[in-house]
């Protein structure tokens, strides 16, 4: 799953406009001019595709985490005592999707279940646990691109009924 598909689901879930995702960007320390929303809200041309899309703005992992770190400033405002965006981390995209959307959204771990039932999908504590855990750990399991898409279709079921 690319990471402007991801953000194209976000912002249909969450009812964002386009001022709105400029104003998270900012808030995550990425400058993104008002006529660039609309290229980055724009899936990606598949290479094997005939058709030609419009232009669209492939969006890196960092851009996408800056996104996910305003998007939690935007929903709970800003940590205290603490200035500015904080630092790219790096890990597995969908793993870090999974972990930014709890915070931003202020879910628990059965509020992430649930969501994942609400698309039809179980998935037991222990696999949640295991795409909560950090890199390198022993428990570590990468969340899979079909598990992203249920979780954000459970995210529209719940947001946008």
């Amino acid at each position: 799953m690319d990471n402007n598909d991801i953000l194209i689901r976000l912002r249909y879930a969450l009812d964002l406009k386009n001022s709105d995702v400029k104003e998270i960007f900012a808030l995550g320390g990425e400058q993104v001019k008002a006529v660039e929303v609309p290229l980055i809200l724009t899936k990606t041309p598949d290479a094997d595709a005939e058709e030609t899309h419009e232009e669209n703005m492939p969006l890196t992992n960092d851009q996408l985490e800056r996104f996910l770190n305003g998007l939690i400033t935007f929903n709970r405002g800003p940590k205290p005592g603490v200035s500015g965006p904080p630092e790219v981390s790096g890990e597995h995209i969908n793993n870090l999707v999974l972990k930014k959307l709890r915070i931003a959204l202020e879910l628990t771990s059965e509020d992430v279940l649930d969501l994942w039932k609400k698309a039809g999908i179980n998935v037991s504590k222990g696999e949640l646990g295991a795409f909560l855990r950090k890199e390198g750990h022993k428990n570590y399991k990468e969340l899979g691109d079909q598990l992203m898409r249920n979780l954000l279709k459970g995210i529209t079921l719940n947001y946008r009924p």
